[in-house]
């Protein structure tokens, strides 16, 4: 503890920090006749990827492009994919290529990424042409053209695998469902607007925030009963008191630590506009003591205030 209590609004922003860890990452681009069917390719590309606990990879939908953003000047989708490998990653990214946007109406798809080890875009799914593909190069670049039934599918041989960081979070505590909920909205809202990150849970948000390890020996986490209400007073600690009814997570994964750090910056600041008044009483982020992961994003310095008081006792 750093001996200072800080409050924005009414609410506590804990003198903790969030612990990430280092990935695997990449951006592809789809884009489609119109935005609709590239946004239909980009959710079943990123569906079940949530956590690479059980997912394989934690995948999400970036942002919307124009056709001026693209390379075939058409309405697209930027999506970001991570893994714990590039191995991994370069499996998850094929399977998903071709079952999600190769199969969509009109969809062609690009790397995102210029720089990082290069792995198969179209390389493979070309043979999907049963020998009608062809490929044509365009400034050093190969891209695919697959003969499909309404016209060609179009896809980049490769795109780039780069470092990147998961697991950065915040934990929003609140008097209750309403107010939690309405705070991790604005947060993730916030949060969407920036570059080079998601948040791979459904509406960027997580209830089942996990802890490492489980008394069942074929779990590697389990619930995280220190920040869940139904178990105070039960479980041998708790960080919550009577009335914080409800808790809620957001993780970032980001393609370098300093987007991870503006996106929780954004998040906080979002929460902190609700404040307590709304029913936001603390924020605070999962760690595992600085033992397991190299990122370390302290709540603190990333506060968008420096409004506090010290500990005990007036400012």
């Amino acid at each position: 503890m750093s001996g200072v209590e800080l409050h924005i609004n009414g609410t506590l922003i804990d003198d903790s920090f969030a612990e990430a860890f280092p990935m695997k990452a990449t951006r592809i681009v789809i884009t489609a006749h119109n935005l609709v069917w590239a946004r239909h390719a980009a959710v079943a590309a990123t569906g079940f990827a949530t956590s690479v606990i059980a997912c394989g990879c934690e995948a999400g939908i970036e942002r919307e492009l124009g056709a001026e953003e693209t390379p075939d000047g058409r309405p697209g989708v930027s999506l970001l994919l991570f893994a714990m490998s590039g191995k991994e990653l370069a499996k998850q990214l094929e399977r998903r290529v071709g079952q999600c946007v190769l199969t969509c109406p009109t969809t062609a798809v690009y790397a995102g990424l210029r720089e990082g080890e290069a792995v198969p875009l179209g390389k493979n799914l070309r043979f999907f042409g049963d020998g009608w593909q062809t490929s044509k190069v365009i400034n050093g670049i190969r891209y695919w053209r697959v003969p499909v039934m309404d016209g060609e599918f179009v896809a980049q041989e490769t795109t780039a695998v780069t470092k990147g960081v998961g697991g950065g979070n915040l934990l929003l505590l609140a008097t209750d469902t309403e107010a939690a909920l309405a705070a991790a909205e604005a947060a993730v809202a916030a949060m969407k607007q920036l570059p080079d990150v998601i948040m791979p849970f459904p509406g960027g948000v997580v209830r089942s925030g996990s802890k490492v390890g489980s008394k069942y020996p074929a779990l590697m986490a389990s619930t995280n009963d220190a920040f869940c209400p139904s178990l105070v007073g039960l479980a041998k600690r708790t960080e919550l008191d009577a009335s914080t009814r409800c808790v809620m997570e957001i993780v970032i994964d980001g393609l370098t630590e300093a987007a991870v750090a503006r996106a929780m910056t954004a998040g906080m600041a979002a929460g902190l506009e609700i404040g307590a008044a709304g029913g936001l009483l603390r924020i605070s982020a999962g760690n595992y003591g600085g033992k397991l992961g190299p990122y370390h994003f302290h709540l603190h310095k990333l506060c968008p205030s420096n409004e506090s008081v010290a500990l005990g006792g007036a400012a």
